[in-house]
């Protein structure tokens, strides 16, 4: 019989366990043990947050890798290739390392059931260790706690935000939402929080367990210049107070200043011109994204961003409002778990028109559903067939000058891209 293909691997992955969401940690942990990668690496980063994990993840990355050190990161989902979600030094992982890599887990799984992320998770952790790097960043894919990435044990934990997202799984408070993050916390460990508002359950677990909190507007701060440079006030190697003035980057500052925070709690640093550096190089696919293309002899502007809960679209909201004022429509798609309601009211006003259309997934939310929640908050929405449809109508029926802002879901935003190429 032939080797498999690692598209034939994802379509097994996909009905081998009987629920896409089993929470927990003793099947991964089981398997983890026999496969000898509980300790991928001599410095764990794990990221967790309702929002920001994947931009945080790309500058840590970066951060690490202008230092010199060999690096594995381990985001998800991916946008269009699964390789996507496994770099080594900064590279993707191939189809035959990962392919190797699902058949070293099944070999030793024996009879223990794993979901496809679980799997994944593994699979990454299995190439993260063979390679012998230096430093690995881990993003958790739901909550943390029960997270198959937390069998690891984290030198340095980084909470980006705390929303309320994934109800159904990590509860409806944000009390609730915090316990479960914390959960990635380790017993005298640093962890750096973008969150400004932390729950009194993140604080308590913090008091528990001995951790070194750095937390944002109590340690570090963030300030903006009008040349577009920003700021850093925070606190650097062993508790020093350290101020730096950084050049304009591409992906959100806030995530960004996380990051050399996790960074420096890590006992790391880089000469202030080389974190500015590595902080400019940094980039995530998909994340306020600003791309151009040529359509019809015309430039036109398009921003990709994946987020999909009222956070996400609160931080979209703020970041176009910084932008300045410019004509603007958005092409829009959700998935029926999300809130839709509150998604749209902080983009209230933003956009001139909505175009409208399901995603490829069975938990799409039909398009007549989002054109009638619009219509009801006084926005205007015009649905299509799809996301490639949507955007060909928002290219056709605007003028040149009017950016086009692709969000709502990681599948809208993978629709645009493959629409794109």
């Amino acid at each position: 019989m032939s080797a498999r293909s690692l598209a034939d691997w994802l379509v097994r992955l996909e009905g081998l366990h009987p629920s896409e969401i089993d929470m927990g940690l003793e099947r991964v942990r089981l398997v983890a043990a026999r496969l000898g990668v509980l300790t991928p690496a001599p410095l764990v980063f794990t990221v967790t947050g309702t929002n920001g994990k994947g931009s945080t993840c790309a500058a840590l990355e970066s951060l690490l890798r202008r230092s010199g050190l060999r690096t594995g990161c381990y985001t998800s989902p991916h946008l269009v290739r699964y390789n996507e979600r496994v770099r080594l030094d900064g590279q993707l992982a191939d189809d035959a390392s990962l392919c190797a890599a699902f058949s070293a887990i099944d070999d030793l799984r024996g009879d223990i059931s794993l979901t496809y992320f679980e799997f994944g998770t593994l699979a990454a952790l299995w190439l993260f260790k063979r390679a012998e790097l230096d430093a690995v960043v881990l993003e958790v894919g739901l909550g943390g706690r029960l997270d198959a990435v937390n069998v690891v044990d984290a030198d340095v934990a980084v909470v980006t935000s705390i929303g309320i997202d994934h109800q159904e799984y990590l509860g409806n408070t944000r009390a609730s939402v915090a316990t479960e993050k914390a959960g990635i916390l380790r017993s005298g460990r640093p962890v750096v929080s973008g969150e400004r508002d932390l729950p009194d359950t993140f604080f308590q677990a913090v008091e528990r367990l001995g951790c070194q909190l750095v937390q944002r507007d109590r340690d570090f701060a963030v300030q903006m210049q009008p040349d577009g440079q920003w700021t850093l006030n925070g606190e650097g190697g062993l508790g020093a107070a350290r101020s730096l003035l950084l050049p304009p980057v591409r992906l959100p500052r806030d995530n960004l200043a996380v990051a050399v925070q996790a960074f420096w709690a890590a006992g790391l640093d880089l000469p202030d011109a080389a974190l500015g550096e590595a902080l400019a190089a940094a980039s995530a696919a998909g994340r306020l994204e600003s791309c151009e293309i040529d359509w019809q002899g015309q430039r036109r502007s398009l921003l990709l961003d994946v987020g999909h809960n009222p956070h996400a679209a609160a931080f979209l909201a703020e970041s176009l409002r910084q932008q300045g004022s410019r004509p603007r429509v958005a092409v829009f798609g959700l998935l029926a778990d999300k809130d839709l309601q509150g998604v749209l009211a902080p983009l209230g006003g933003l956009f001139e028109r909505w175009y409208v259309a399901p995603l490829p997934s069975p938990r799409s939310r039909s398009a007549h559903e989002l054109q009638q929640a619009l219509e009801a908050s006084g926005e205007q929405g015009q649905v299509a067939a799809s996301v490639a449809a949507a955007l060909a109508l928002a290219l056709s029926e605007t003028s040149a000058d009017t950016e086009i802002v692709i969000f709502g879901s990681f599948f809208c935003v993978a629709d645009a891209i493959l629409w794109l190429s």
